[in-house]
């Protein structure tokens, strides 16, 4: 894996507490800071694939799955639901 420098300036408070949450995770602070850098990329990505993959989803064409779920079958103990309305046509 191919490592790099980079000159990281933080307040001081904020390196304080990094200093001591690294010390009760019993991690150097380089190691805490590059996991909590991963989280955050990896939080950002996650929301981002999610929003592309919301943007593609149908609403119309989920609820039809939903419709189809369990036809013909009766529910499992304790899965029944109350009965509902009709949903109006789309």
């Amino acid at each position: 894996m191919r490592k790099s420098n980079f000159a990281l300036r933080l307040q001081p408070s904020l390196l304080d507490e990094a200093r001591k949450l690294a010390e009760i995770e019993g991690v150097a602070l380089n190691q805490f800071i590059n996991v909590a850098v991963a989280e955050k990329v990896s939080a950002l990505r996650t929301e981002n694939y999610l929003e592309a993959r919301a943007a593609r989803g149908s609403v119309p064409k989920a609820l039809a799955v939903l419709d189809r779920a369990g036809v013909g079958r009766r529910p499992d103990k304790g899965d029944a639901l109350p009965k509902r309305k009709p949903r109006p046509s789309r």
